[in-house]
């Protein structure tokens, strides 16, 4: 029993025994962010990371020393020629994605994205079905988007990738590793490398493009490492280790990321332009603490499959399925069960833990969105936070955790705030 929470014996039961079960899983977690907590820290010694490299610089931070590591420091960990991690001048996950599909796309290019449709803030920048046309989407520019689902057996439909690549109006092949608001899989990244492998094969100029959001550190390999041409993703998920403010990372080829950074900035200038405000500390520690955090968020998402999988909901991988991301989903049916669980795991934060939330009408999604978030940044899905549209299935899907005891915490409070409402028993 809790000394400092109120939980019923019924919750408490149920958390004990849904960790027992998932002991053998959070074990193997522990392997996989040792080997990651390795390599990151070997291209720290590597790179020889020193004090002097926290300095900030202002104005147009010309030789920033610091931001100059940062960007070999990012490579090294991802095995590429060249990488671009910025905090602040990289807004979000969707504004790095954005920054790299405009840096490489030209007019008359294709954009096939391969892994059914993206997430919901990528519509408007693709300007898909028509969406946000005339604001300067990629359409507007001339830009083709084409589209093939995973099959029915939730697997990469390769013979159509293929056929498809084969197309040489096709720039970009992009993949999505992570969910969205989909109940699919997360993919692997020896999937990755399937698809790497085929579309290299039938189409020489084609890059293949990963968003990575949520998926790194999650296996002992990065798709770059597999074939993948560039991966990109956000600082307030996994590889900013709950530290950086905001921002967001680039790797890849030398040429691609050498054009991100031209749209990043300006041509001519591209990466050695951006003073860095004092930030480069931040992102020097996230990133060193990105792999044990990351281990965090993969315990607390097991724990939380393992219990409510107890409680007789589906779950989304299963507590003992592989990872390849730190996103849970879990299908709570009904529109009263989505909102006590947000509004009980709300309870659990150290930030904001007095707020209740509702359902919003959130600008770049398509239905009401309910968010449970009491982070140190906002927005921060590496700290534990849920969020849902609200339609069918009512999924909830949950993420992150700083460390695995609040996190823990945090879920059998979701757990008991149902049960106080007489929606479990």
């Amino acid at each position: 029993m809790s000394e400092f929470f109120e939980i019923s014996n019924r919750i408490e039961e149920l958390s004990e025994k849904a960790l027992d079960r998932a002991s053998q899983q959070i074990a193997r977690i522990d392997k996989i962010t040792e080997y990651n907590q390795q390599k990151v820290l070997a291209a720290f010694i590597k790179n020889r990371v020193d004090e002097t490299d926290f300095n900030t610089s202002t104005g147009y931070g010309y030789s920033d020393k610091g931001r100059e590591k940062l960007d070999c420091l990012v490579a090294d960990i991802f095995k590429t020629d060249s990488a671009i991690i910025r905090a602040g001048a990289l807004a979000s996950g969707t504004h790095t994605l954005a920054v790299c599909l405009f840096g490489i796309l030209r007019p008359g290019d294709t954009m096939l994205c391969v892994s059914g449709t993206p997430y919901d803030t990528i519509h408007s920048v693709i300007g898909m079905r028509g969406k946000n046309m005339g604001d300067g989407t990629l359409a507007d520019f001339g830009v083709t988007y084409q589209q093939i689902d995973l099959t029915e057996n939730d697997e990469f439909d390769y013979d159509a990738i293929e056929s498809a690549s084969k197309d040489l109006s096709v720039r970009m092949v992009y993949i999505q590793r992570s969910r969205g608001y989909e109940l699919r899989h997360s993919i692997s990244v020896d999937e990755i490398g399937k698809v790497c492998e085929i579309v290299h094969r039938v189409n020489k100029r084609a890059v293949v493009m990963v968003d990575n959001c949520y998926g790194v550190f999650t296996e002992t390999k990065e798709p770059t490492e597999v074939g993948a041409d560039l991966v990109a993703g956000s600082l307030i998920k996994n590889m900013g280790g709950g530290i950086a403010p905001s921002g967001g990372y680039i790797a890849g080829r030398e040429d691609l990321v050498r054009l991100i950074g031209y749209r990043l900035t300006t041509p001519g200038l591209g990466t050695e332009l951006g003073a860095t405000l004092g930030q480069n500390r931040n992102i020097f520690m996230g990133v060193f603490n990105a792999p044990h955090i990351v281990g965090e968020a993969l315990k607390t998402a097991i724990f939380a499959a393992s219990l409510f999988d107890l409680l007789g909901f589906k779950v989304t991988p299963e507590f003992d399925e592989t990872r390849h991301d730190i996103i849970e989903a879990i299908c709570l049916n009904n529109e009263d069960n989505l909102i006590a669980f947000c509004q009980g795991l709300q309870k659990g934060a150290p930030v904001d833990s007095y707020v209740v939330p509702e359902p919003w009408d959130m600008p770049g999604y398509d239905s009401k969105v309910i968010m449970s978030a009491g982070a140190f940044t906002g927005g921060s899905s590496i700290e534990l936070s849920a969020d849902a549209p609200l339609r069918s299935p009512f999924a909830v899907w949950m993420q992150g955790s700083l460390n695995f005891h609040s996190g823990k915490l945090g879920i059998m409070l979701a757990a008991e705030e149902m049960y106080k409402r007489g929606l479990i028993r």
